[in-house]
């Protein structure tokens, strides 16, 4: 690949988002600020190599983007007639940005796209395509889709914010409160997908942990977003130590933390400590806390499960999640004995939807084996293999007499 398409690349990754809700800011609807960029895109390919990589290229993408646009306006003017919109449409072309201060809206588009406008099952992936610009091929793999389908969804989201008439505008706090839940919890949701998906290779998790330090930085007065940026860094730091040289699966317990990302570790815990301080606690960083309590263990060489404990009870009580009571269970093995665990695990299938979710029955088996019940161990432990969609869990589960 030559610099000027590293280049191109690396602008795309960054400043996909920042240029596109730039354009939308000025006025310009989705997808014609869409077009635009990637015909300025395509133009920078072209350009580059021959004439050199541009000095700013965000600013070069910028005014090759906009000149496009009035280019396009230019053509819908002159058709009606209405020199005077191309007049206006032509002045505002020329009114360009100090390309060292340009505005960031990515954080409006982030809440646009988890708008009521959009159905849930497309926010996170409208989020990747809109903010960072990926296509919907490299979306499907990550959610286990076809091109197709991920695309067809993603034109009908499109379409849906169009007809709702919804306007782009930068959030005030009460816009922020509101819509920040949403776009949060579609973060994480595409990280989970990502991070369990080995197709994936990691591509999707990396995508949303990006998303998520963009959100904690461009809302520094949210502590949930901190929290979220934490967690993943967490999740993220440690995901390379999950399979050993030969592919194999490794649990936390028997990694190697020196494979751990400690400059990671050393962000999500700055993040963590600035979120915390806040006084404004909630799921994302009772969670990262978690995780920053498993990553003491390389300094310490112990897991403090007290701690972890306390904060799976303030994460129950404030969600009621039944994958979060399952955590609890393991922790509470961990702190009370195997027994106490099992009996805290049975208690939360009574919830119907950890039916079909693979790290109950993974538990289920763990607990059962270290009590000697050997049939509900295998038993579990085949259950929660064939639930699982990556190949070295599942000869990881069926290998381990201990699940």
């Amino acid at each position: 690949m030559s610099a000027a398409a590293r280049t191109a690349e690396r602008v795309a990754r960054e400043g996909y988002g920042r240029l596109l809700a730039f354009l939308m800011a000025r006025g310009q609807p989705m997808a014609a600020a869409e077009d635009a960029l990637s015909e300025a895109f395509a133009a920078a390919l072209a350009a580059w190599p021959r004439d050199g990589v541009p000095d700013q290229p965000e600013a070069w993408l910028l005014t090759a983007a906009r000149r496009r646009l009035t280019d396009q306006h230019r053509r819908r003017a002159t058709a009606a007639a209405a020199l005077p919109t191309l007049g206006l449409t032509g002045e505002e072309a020329m009114e360009e940005p100090d390309s060292d201060h340009l505005p960031d809206h990515r954080l409006a588009l982030l809440l646009a796209c988890a708008g009521p406008a959009v159905e849930p099952s497309a926010r996170a992936a409208l989020m990747l395509q809109v903010v960072l610009g990926l296509d919907a091929a490299r979306i499907a793999g990550a959610f286990l889709m076809t091109p197709s389908a991920m695309s067809q969804r993603l034109v009908r989201a499109k379409r849906r914010i169009a007809e709702s008439g919804a306007a782009f505008t930068l959030p005030g706090r009460a816009a922020l409160a509101e819509g920040l839940p949403a776009v949060l919890g579609a973060i994480y949701a595409a990280y989970t997908a990502g991070a369990t998906d080995p197709a994936d290779g990691g591509a999707l998790a990396g995508e949303a942990l990006w998303l998520a330090r963009i959100v904690a930085a461009l809302a520094p007065d949210q502590p949930e977003a901190a929290g979220l940026a934490a967690l993943l860094l967490h999740l993220e730091a440690r995901r390379p130590a999950a399979r050993d040289a030969a592919g194999r699966y490794v649990p936390l317990s028997a990694q190697e933390m020196a494979r751990w990302d400690q400059a990671m570790q050393e962000e999500a815990e700055a993040l963590l400590v600035g979120a915390f301080a806040q006084g404004a606690p909630g799921r994302y960083q009772w969670e990262a806390a978690v995780q920053s309590v498993h990553a003491a263990r390389r300094v310490t060489g112990l897991t403090d499960w007290a701690a972890i404990l306390l904060f799976y009870d303030a994460l129950l009580a404030a969600t009621g999640s039944p994958v979060i009571a399952v955590n609890r269970a393991v922790a509470l093995a961990e702190r009370a004995g195997a027994a106490a665990g099992l009996a805290a695990l049975r208690e939360a299938a009574a919830d119907a939807r950890l039916e079909g979710y693979q790290p109950y029955w993974a538990a289920l088996a763990s607990l059962a084996a270290r009590l000697g019940d050997a049939e509900t161990a295998q038993a579990a432990r085949r259950r929660a293999a064939g639930l699982s969609t990556d190949p070295a869990v599942r000869d990881f589960l069926l290998a381990s007499p201990s699940g």
